[in-house]
């Protein structure tokens, strides 16, 4: 069953896993995790996590790209959504369920107080014994002048690298 996905994305980082997302996966609706190319989104790797949903629903990271420990402090690979701290836990769970139940990307950004998240989630093919996979892309944009808050305007990436 061929599907079209709906969200284009909403950076250049999003477009560019979401145009490799829908090349490997050909007619299918999702791909498996084996199509996924490491070297075609080099630039992203270090933002990439994927998380396992079992059958009981629960999630965890079974990879976590070295830009996440940025976010949460430390290693989180191997780790369920419920052993990190609620707050990191609420912002990886955005669209993991709708991801999965609609077999398309979903994505956005979330305004916070002092900088804005992007998050993007794809669902790839499950593997035996598990509800789904899901591919995630996550970056925390911050103010570029922390001095001058009333330019919330511009924002950039930790890293520098995301193009709006």
């Amino acid at each position: 069953m061929y599907k079209t996905s709906g969200f284009r994305g909403l950076s250049a980082a999003q477009r560019e896993i979401i145009t490799h997302w829908n090349t490997v996966r050909g007619d299918r609706v999702m791909p498996d995790k084996s199509d996924i190319d490491p070297g075609t989104l080099r630039a992203h790797l270090g933002s990439i996590s994927i998380v396992e949903i079992d059958r009981w629903g629960e999630a965890r990271f079974r990879i976590a790209g070295t830009k996440l420990r940025q976010i949460f402090g430390g290693e989180v690979r191997g780790l369920s959504l419920k052993e990190i701290a609620p707050d990191k836990a609420e912002m990886w769970s955005l669209g993991l369920s709708a991801s999965h139940e609609r077999g398309e990307p979903v994505g956005g950004i979330i305004e916070r107080r002092f900088d804005r998240h992007a998050w993007l989630r794809l669902p790839l093919h499950p593997g035996p014994g598990f509800s789904g996979l899901v591919l995630c892309h996550d970056l925390i944009l911050v103010p570029e002048k922390q001095d001058d808050p009333d330019r919330s305007s511009l924002f950039s990436t930790i890293s520098g690298s995301l193009a709006a």
